[in-house]
């Protein structure tokens, strides 16, 4: 968490700045599922974990710009965020960006885990604290909500717990130092309790 604290500390560039006003115009009138939470909440918190793991602006601006490409490309470009922020930026975020050409959840899920078990090393700080947010809320809403929570998702509650669970694999199998991993089995064995009484 050292990371994070400096970077709490310390005013953010001008060029982090600049990412943050267009991920929030870029997801501007869109809400966490299930809830009237601006959908900004999610990749400034990926920002934020990924904080905690490396101060690298260009890893902090994907995480902040990581559903962009996949959900709202019309609203910033995959040309614009190459203009803007460069190449590095925009493979960390593809290399985090579902195939939303493929028809079928487990042929996005498998495409996924074989792209981010080949991508850069930056890609797997964004995948790990992305799912680390989308699982943490997860947990909190099934607290709240119980098992009716599962009819948001276009996946059963076990093939969840095998994307969280694969989605790890993938990270632990080429970064075992990754801080965020310890962090992530505690929420999946959660998960897999939740699993377990449906």
């Amino acid at each position: 968490m050292e990371n994070a604290d400096t970077f709490a500390s310390t005013r953010p560039s001008d060029r982090l700045m600049r990412g943050i006003a267009i991920a929030s115009r870029a997801h501007d009138g869109h809400y966490r599922k299930g809830s009237g939470v601006p959908y900004i909440s999610h990749p400034m918190a990926v920002m934020l974990i990924a904080a905690s793991v490396t101060n690298d602006e260009d890893v902090l601006l994907a995480a902040l710009f990581h559903d962009i490409l996949e959900d709202v490309p019309e609203n910033y470009s995959r040309a614009e965020m190459k203009d803007e922020f460069g190449s590095r930026v925009v493979e960390i975020v593809e290399g985090v960006t579902k195939d939303s050409s493929l028809p079928l959840w487990q042929d996005r899920a498998d495409a996924y885990l074989e792209q981010l078990s080949r991508g850069s090393e930056e890609s797997l700080i964004v995948a790990a604290a992305d799912k680390f947010h989308n699982l943490s809320q997860t947990l909190e809403d099934l607290d709240r909500d119980g098992h009716a929570l599962w009819q948001r998702f276009r996946s059963t509650p076990s093939q969840q717990l095998w994307w969280y669970t694969s989605v790890r694999n993938v990270i632990a199998e080429r970064r075992p130092d990754m801080p965020l991993l310890d962090d992530l089995d505690v929420l999946i064995e959660r998960l897999d309790s939740w699993v377990q009484e449906t």
